[in-house]
């Protein structure tokens, strides 16, 4: 089997869907919150204070877009942002973090409470340094 370089055109992000995701300032919160690792619905609905079929609907598009990613843990799904395969990914996640304003640092804070308190479901627990991780399946 031939490895895909990253310049291949199977790799790339459909370009039309990536900027409609980006044109949702909700999409674009989610991505910032997503910057600090695996997040579960329920920690983007505690967070971002919306309904959850409008989180699941925003990860949807994201994951359609290719900016995202999702694992099942048991009876969770945890998004990921999806790591750059071309250039013009990687760019498209600079652009995300440099878009950093007064909500999605807010929403940031927000996250990291959430975490301390050890997020909102079975699959996080707390570390001796008070930060969240996801457990690995022993």
């Amino acid at each position: 089997m031939v490895e895909p370089t990253p310049n291949d055109p199977e790799l790339s992000l459909p370009v039309e869907r990536v900027f409609r995701a980006l044109s949702d300032v909700t999409r674009v919160r989610i991505l910032h919150l997503l910057r600090e690792g695996a997040l579960c619905v329920g920690d983007l609905v505690s967070v971002l204070r919306i309904p959850q079929p409008t989180a699941s609907r925003h990860l949807a598009y994201l994951r359609e877009s290719g900016l995202v990613i999702d694992e099942r843990r048991g009876q969770w799904s945890f998004y990921k942002v999806t790591p750059a395969r071309t250039e013009f990914h990687a760019r498209v996640l600079g652009v995300v973090e440099a878009a950093e304003s007064k909500q999605t640092r807010a929403d940031v804070a927000a996250l990291r409470a959430l975490r301390r308190i050890g997020g909102c479901c079975p699959q996080h627990e707390r570390s001796s340094r008070g930060r969240s991780n996801v457990r690995r399946p022993s």
